[in-house]
């Protein structure tokens, strides 16, 4: 037998043993609550600093990533309306 084959047969029975005690271990409620209040107070964390860095931003006179969001897509509506117009116009041109 070759040493790929060793290993691979070893490897598929701790994938295997592994697989099963993780599967019954993540739905355990004794992991399940802990790591579900641990994301939330991440999550929370997180909406906590983006709402900070926001201030920041205003009060030295920035954007905020929403508001430059904002502004490039309505920028992207107007460029495609003024390729339409253009569109239009050189079909009228065309016509005359």
């Amino acid at each position: 037998m070759s040493a790929w084959k060793v290993w691979k047969s070893g490897f598929d029975r701790w994938e295997r043993s592994t697989s099963e005690y993780l599967d019954k271990a993540l739905q355990s409620p004794a992991i399940l609550g802990p790591t579900g209040t641990i994301l939330k107070t991440v999550m929370r964390t997180k909406s906590t600093a983006n709402k900070m860095v926001a201030r920041a931003w205003n009060t030295i006179g920035l954007t905020s990533r929403n508001e430059q969001d904002r502004a490039v897509h309505r920028i992207n509506q107007l460029e495609g309306k003024i390729l339409d117009l253009q569109e239009e116009l050189q079909e009228l041109r065309e016509n005359d």
